[in-house]
């Protein structure tokens, strides 16, 4: 209704032009002002035109480069637009209506340098592109999406305009154009230490979770992507006639179960939930090179769990959940993971993956050293936002054996992060 009314004060306004110089025509006379009249005849055709010409009838169609992205990486965009009736254009201008979720960057370790103040990685995005069309019949526009953030993104709606070169007409449309682009979290290169006590060397470090003791086989088990190809039982493959593979006795008392703090509070850091994001897939990475058993719950909104199973799937599944989860939920993370403790399996490592400490939360962990081999706190925050309680809570959970990784903007900037298990 709205459009049909401009539509009618466009041709009111064009007709009163025409009117209005045929009369100066006939009063006047001369040379001049007939000149004017029929000078402005043509262009008055032209504005009548182009007010009717049918804009909506484009067909415009978005082509990614790539559908699937790490967060930091750029994609190519591609836009066509399809006319059936060249009507001579001067000018189209296509506008990208960005979601919110593209309304922030990430430029992967550097946005790092910003953890204190995550509120500068915000960006309002904004593409316009503009061609002089013509008579084309097809247009082609092309751009680039830069610093991709993590998550699920729609591309939904590409808003067009053209008019006249006078500007007394202006026709826009939005063009409702889906495209999905997924950002999958970041991975970092981790060192993972062991500090190992001797009476003659001292303490020195190992890059192994020295999780497996790969002498004493205690059953077999059927193959599973990332087995060594010499845990292979040959004999009871050709029984079975299936690959099976061998199962030690360390490994089924030497599990590591991941647990992601995903819940919202109060002065929630944003970026520091990233990291803990990109930490905790790049342990998964890490730990699963080592061929160990690892699951992983996640605690937030809804709580999402992974047991400690084999399953080929699991990672690419942790790794979609990873992608899509935002912080949420009324209930304080170390309440619900005192809740979900009974889903660990006992005698296994735990490795807590948290941006939050308090007095709960060192609480719920004493109560489930009880229970667990080895508990290994990672503690994502920038250096400067951890207050002088939280220090001391670092310092009492280490006291009583709990390991304690701080991870601040110093670690996360740099290309190899360092993470202790012992």
């Amino acid at each position: 209704m709205r459009d049909t009314i401009k539509t009618i004060g466009k041709l009111v306004f064009i007709v009163f032009l025409i009117l209005l110089l045929f009369s100066y025509a006939m009063f006047q006379g001369g040379f001049v002002s007939w000149f004017l009249f029929y000078g402005f005849l043509p262009i008055s055709v032209y504005l009548i035109g182009i007010l009717f010409y049918p804009i909506k009838s484009f067909r415009l169609t978005r082509k990614l480069s790539h559908h699937v992205v790490r967060a930091g990486d750029k994609v190519q965009v591609d836009i066509t637009l399809k006319r059936s009736f060249p009507f001579p254009l001067y000018y189209c201008i296509c506008e990208e209506i960005f979601p919110e979720s593209l309304n922030k960057v990430d430029n992967r370790a550097e946005k790092y340098q910003h953890m204190e103040d995550p509120s500068q990685l915000l960006t309002t995005r904004k593409i316009k592109k503009i061609v002089f069309a013509g008579f084309k019949r097809e247009l082609h526009l092309s751009y680039q999406i830069t610093e991709i953030p993590r998550g699920e993104h729609q591309l939904f709606a590409i808003r067009f305009r053209t008019g006249d070169l006078f500007g007394f007409v202006k026709k826009e449309h939005v063009f409702s154009v889906f495209n999905d682009l997924v950002a999958y979290p970041n991975e970092h290169q981790l060192h993972i230490t062991e500090r190992i006590n001797s009476f003659e060397q001292g303490a020195v470090t190992t890059q192994s979770l020295s999780l497996k003791n790969t002498n004493v086989a205690s059953g077999v088990r059927e193959y599973a992507p990332g087995d060594k190809f010499s845990w292979i039982d040959w004999k009871q493959t050709a029984r079975k006639n299936t690959m099976m593979t061998k199962e030690f006795e360390q490994e089924k008392s030497n599990d590591i179960m991941q647990v992601l703090d995903g819940c919202y509070h109060d002065n929630l850091n944003v970026l520091a939930f990233e990291a803990a994001i990109e930490i905790t897939l790049s342990l998964m990475e890490a730990i699963r090179k080592q061929s160990s058993q690892v699951g992983f719950l996640s605690i937030g909104e809804k709580n999402t769990f992974f047991p400690l199973h084999h399953d080929p799937m699991k990672k690419e599944l942790i790794r979609q959940h990873l992608t899509q989860i935002q912080p949420g939920g009324d209930q304080a993370f170390a309440a619900k993971l005192k809740e979900d403790s009974k889903r660990l399996a006992t005698g296994a490592v735990v490795i807590v993956i948290t941006t939050n400490l308090n007095d709960l939360f060192k609480e719920t962990i004493q109560s489930m050293k009880q229970r667990t081999k080895r508990i290994i706190v990672c503690f994502i925050q920038s250096n400067k936002l951890i207050t002088e309680h939280q220090r001391q809570l670092i310092h009492q959970l280490q006291f009583q054996g709990v390991i304690v990784n701080v991870m601040t903007e110093k670690q996360l900037v740099q290309n190899r992060i360092g993470v202790r298990v012992v």
